[in-house]
């Protein structure tokens, strides 16, 4: 099917979805019939983003007045979702760039020049960027500590040194947007922006992982690396960047995106699982694996999880567009939910397929692997509830 424009004028009109669900499913498919190739390969999916760009897709929640659709939360995800559903390392890679432009308080803030360069290449169907925040030594910022990564001040600006790992969509970012600390009497911390072509940067071919193998996070390291002087975007005392500072909507965006980017995936789970089921007729049965009442309950027990779903991320981002966000520790809840039931309802399926199931003929294998991942994105499972008991608790 020829490729056609998807970006509808309404973008802005929640009854005018900026894409419809018709050209949402067209674009599933399309990604589908790739996903194997990028599983085994484990390569950035460079025709995927080609595709997207092609259909207008990358800058969409940049704001109009740069030329993007400044779409919601709402939309947003809605795309984020059929992404994921096609092949999911792409939606989790288009999710990076969709919220630097969408969270007011992170990219916005940054130098107006530098700020509408990115968007404006995103508009155009490039200006990818994700967050190198993740050390071989500190592990993940969310549970504090300083990052070993280095920034110097030199004549012409900075100069970066150090290592991130888990570098999500590493060698097919346009931008890194490094956390780093500076070389300061009283050191500073922040986000350094850096093009990915720039000299002493190296990319480690290192991610091997059981699922998402087309995220190519691999490890990327810096060697006084150059950036200009005031592409240290937003760089703050550390204390400032304590529990509860800075942008509430980026707990929400992040949450949200990553609670649909698993469910995507167990959605493609499930409706390959009815197709099996409806055309799996085995002789001693004379009647589809369908007709079974246990599979029937088992099956409902899928489409339950996934109702669940559906509800609490839809509600979530439409109180987030319609000014009445849920707080951080709400929110949070409904990403540990929503990613346990999408684990959930991979499992159900495996159950009910047996050997089919776990062959790598079959995609349901892949799916299993790739929604085990949802456990590894911040914040986890113990930050998550500990936080949840504490504010029941009151303490």
């Amino acid at each position: 099917m020829a490729s056609q424009a998807i970006i509808h004028d309404q973008v802005t009109n929640p009854l005018f979805p900026a894409v419809s669900a018709e050209r949402l499913d067209w674009l599933t498919k399309q990604l589908a019939e790739t996903a194997e190739h990028y599983d085994r390969s484990a390569e950035f999916p460079r025709a995927n983003f080609d595709l997207l760009a092609q259909e207008g897709l990358i800058g969409l929640t940049v704001p109009r007045e740069l030329g993007g659709q400044g779409a919601s939360l709402s939309e947003a995800i809605r795309v984020l979702g059929a992404v994921a559903k096609g092949e999911p390392s792409t939606a989790l890679i288009l999710f990076m760039t969709y919220h630097y432009h969408a969270t007011p308080a992170r990219a916005r803030n940054w130098p107006q020049d530098i700020y509408e360069r990115l968007a404006r290449e995103a508009v155009a169907g490039r200006g990818l960027i994700g967050g190198l925040r993740v050390e071989p030594e500190l592990g993940t910022p969310v549970r504090g500590g300083l990052p070993a990564t280095i920034a110097r001040r030199t004549a012409d600006g900075w100069s970066l040194s150090g290592t991130k790992i888990y570098s999500t969509g590493s060698t097919g970012l346009d931008w890194f947007s490094v956390w780093a600390k500076t070389d300061e009497d009283s050191p500073r911390v922040g986000n350094f922006l850096v093009r990915s072509d720039s000299p002493g940067i190296t990319i480690e071919p290192v991610w091997d992982h059981l699922g998402m193998r087309a995220t190519v996070s691999h490890a990327v390291h810096f060697a006084d690396t150059p950036t200009p002087l005031d592409h240290a975007v937003d760089i703050r005392p550390p204390e400032q960047w304590a529990a509860g500072a800075g942008d509430p909507s980026l707990a929400i965006w992040n949450a949200l995106s990553i609670s649909t980017i698993y469910d995507g995936v167990a959605r493609a789970a499930r409706d390959w699982l009815r197709a099996y089921l409806n055309d799996r007729v085995p002789t001693n049965l004379g009647a589809s694996l369908a007709t079974l009442p246990r599979v029937q309950e088992k099956f409902g027990e899928i489409e339950a999880l996934l109702q669940v779903n559906r509800t609490l991320i839809r509600d979530a981002a439409a109180r987030y567009d319609g000014g009445d966000p849920p707080g951080a520790v709400e929110v949070n809840n409904i990403k540990y939910l929503a990613t346990a039931n999408a684990i959930r309802a991979v499992e159900i399926g495996l159950e009910l397929t047996g050997n089919p199931g776990i062959s790598r003929k079959n995609p349901l294998e892949r799916h299993y692997r790739d929604v085990l991942c949802s456990r590894i994105h911040s914040p986890q499972t113990d930050t998550i509830l500990i936080a949840a008991g504490r504010a029941a608790l009151g303490n």
